[in-house]
């Protein structure tokens, strides 16, 4: 099934618009990020965190005094997918399951008739969280790199920096968007736990496919039209390949934005962090994995002073894999 047949779209000759586009969109979420600032979860900063199911829905704001009058005034507390199915979370920290204690104690003692049950129970220390932080940071890094490696061995060197920088603008721009809508609505009370990183690495492998799909397609046109200047043989190979891109992403997008939508609360934030990158992903693929790779070959036959058709780069862009 193809969306699009025989499509013609300039997309090289529109990448210095999108290059303009792309840094400020960056610039903007990374200002954001860094003024505002992430919400942590617990895996990343500790303290105690309960699921408590109780007979009936109860009223949040019976719950916050609840807190309150304990002494935890700064928890975290709200539904986790179902109405009676209520999350709890505090940065307190105390010897073993001293605070789970109190909370359970506090729980019973307020809503005892409701008959609130904890059937999940997690306490995670600061140092834990400081570790699985910075496990986080090197299993996004090293997740790029490997994608840099391979690319660069299947084709040539150029085509995986431009993947890489395709993917660090994935990165990058879906994080700067969290911030940005974080905290802005009820539905978009976002985290970085340890689902987020899930999403984000789930992103970077989804980008470089659809790069290595472009990429791919480039290299067999190649071949066949041999006298082809490289800004059109990418714009030819982008055009072929736009209908698998749009069923791929688009059905994921589409299985995602349910999620975002009924999942619940606890889901939001993967399944925002999925939808919004799996946009990212593909706009990058274009506009700055092929766009990259092109900008760098002309500037190398510039400095040579030789002409850029594909016949004349063929083993020295694209390759024959390694």
């Amino acid at each position: 099934m193809r969306f699009f047949h025989e499509t013609h779209i300039d997309f090289m000759g529109k990448r210095k618009m999108w290059y303009i586009i792309s840094a400020a969109t960056v610039v903007i979420g990374m200002a954001t990020l860094a003024i505002r600032g992430m919400d942590y979860g617990i895996d990343f900063i500790g303290g105690t965190e309960l699921i408590v199911q109780f007979d009936k829905a109860p009223e949040i704001g019976d719950i916050r005094a609840m807190m309150d009058r304990t002494g935890f005034a700064k928890s975290e507390i709200k539904n986790f997918g179902e109405a009676n199915k209520i999350l709890l979370r505090t940065e307190e920290q105390g010897e073993g399951t001293v605070i789970g204690d109190r909370i359970k104690k506090a729980l019973q003692d307020s809503f005892g008739d409701n008959k609130p049950q904890v059937i999940q129970e997690q306490k995670i220390g600061p140092k834990v969280g400081k570790e699985l932080r910075w496990n986080a940071l090197l299993a996004v890094v090293f997740s790029i790199i490997a994608m840099l490696i391979y690319i660069g061995f299947r084709f040539k060197f150029i085509y995986g920096v431009g993947a890489v920088f395709a993917t660090v603008h994935d990165v990058f721009t879906t994080l700067g968007m969290l911030a940005i809508l974080n905290r802005l609505s009820p539905w978009t009370n976002f985290e970085i736990d340890q689902n987020m990183i899930a999403a984000f690495l789930t992103l970077v492998g989804m980008s470089v496919n659809d790069t290595v799909v472009i990429f791919d397609r480039m290299r067999e046109n190649q071949k066949i039209h041999r006298s082809m200047e490289l800004s059109e043989l990418m714009n030819k190979s982008i055009n072929q390949t736009l209908s698998r891109t749009i069923i791929t992403s688009g059905l994921i997008f589409l299985v995602t934005a349910v999620l975002f939508i009924f999942g619940g609360e606890v889901n939001r934030g993967f399944a925002f962090t999925m939808s919004f990158g799996i946009i990212t992903g593909t706009y990058s693929s274009i506009y700055i994995a092929s766009a990259v790779v092109l900008d760098y070959t002309n500037y190398k036959l510039r400095k040579k002073n030789k002409p850029a058709p594909a016949e004349k780069i063929s083993y020295e862009t694209i390759g024959q894999g390694s």
